[in-house]
């Protein structure tokens, strides 16, 4: 698990509890189901009719990639394309091939194919950039859906709020029932605004991060067999690579030592 995702969540809610208990409050007054109604169905709703049912279904199937502990390893990468090197150094770039069936990530796998296929390398990277561009779409879309049901859920919590107090207009005679339908219509506020700034935004921003870590890891892999099919020395190579590792996590094992 991801700390700072599950901590975050864990975090924003406790926090808005603990002041609502402070302030004397309590869980029943903000446990509204018409006004969950209204919000998330609405927003639910609203991305249904700008995003296709695929993408919303794979956009929530994400979900679990954002709260699952970040897939790091590049000094395992690094390894894996510095052996690849020594390996078709030594007997050709031709003896990879009987290394495919244990690479388990598909884009490596392919460009190692299309590598020991006889590809030449300006045209094993345009086809593999190809790839890399369509799959890097493909998944911007996800947080995007996620950003747009940020956008949508405050209007729409407003929405609700108008419709209570307009219930409250016909009850103006019972000063009670007035008092207490306004505080069960703006329910519907802090459901839209909340959900918006706890879940869907901050949601799609560490999406957006995920990405741009998987982009840069098939690119880290792109630009090894590239090398590899080039002849470029191992330990060139491994220093190459280690251009794409972000300053502060090359420097972390040196620290800890």
């Amino acid at each position: 698990m991801d700390k700072a995702s599950v901590g975050g969540v864990f975090l924003a809610v406790a926090g808005i509890i603990a002041g609502l208990l402070i302030e004397g409050g309590n869980l029943g007054q903000i446990l509204q189901p018409t006004a969950a109604l209204i919000v998330f169905g609405g927003t639910m709703g609203a991305v249904l009719l700008q995003f296709p049912l695929t993408t919303v279904g794979a956009a929530f199937g994400s979900m679990a990639h954002v709260f699952a502990a970040p897939r790091k390893h590049h000094d395992q990468l690094i390894r894996l394309l510095v052996a690849f090197a020594n390996k078709a150094r030594r007997n050709g770039v031709v003896s990879l091939d009987a290394d495919l069936q244990t690479i388990q990530d598909p884009f490596l796998k392919q460009t190692i194919m299309l590598a020991v296929d006889g590809t030449e390398p300006s045209d094993l990277r345009n086809i593999m950039q190809v790839s890399l561009d369509s799959t890097t779409e493909s998944e911007e879309r996800l947080p995007a859906e996620f950003e747009s049901a940020g956008g949508f859920s405050p209007t729409i919590g407003i929405l609700g709020a108008v419709l209570g107090l307009i219930q409250v207009m016909q009850h103006l005679d019972n000063i009670q029932e007035v008092g207490r339908g306004i505080a069960v219509a703006f329910v519907a506020t802090i459901y839209g605004v909340g959900i918006a700034n706890l879940f869907f935004l901050p949601l799609a921003g560490k999406m957006r991060i995920r990405i741009r870590d998987d982009y840069q890891r098939r690119e880290m892999m792109l630009e090894g067999v590239i090398s590899i099919l080039e002849g470029m020395n191992p330990r060139m190579l491994e220093v190459k690579l280690s251009g794409f590792v972000d300053q502060a996590v090359r420097e972390k094992p040196e620290r800890a030592a």
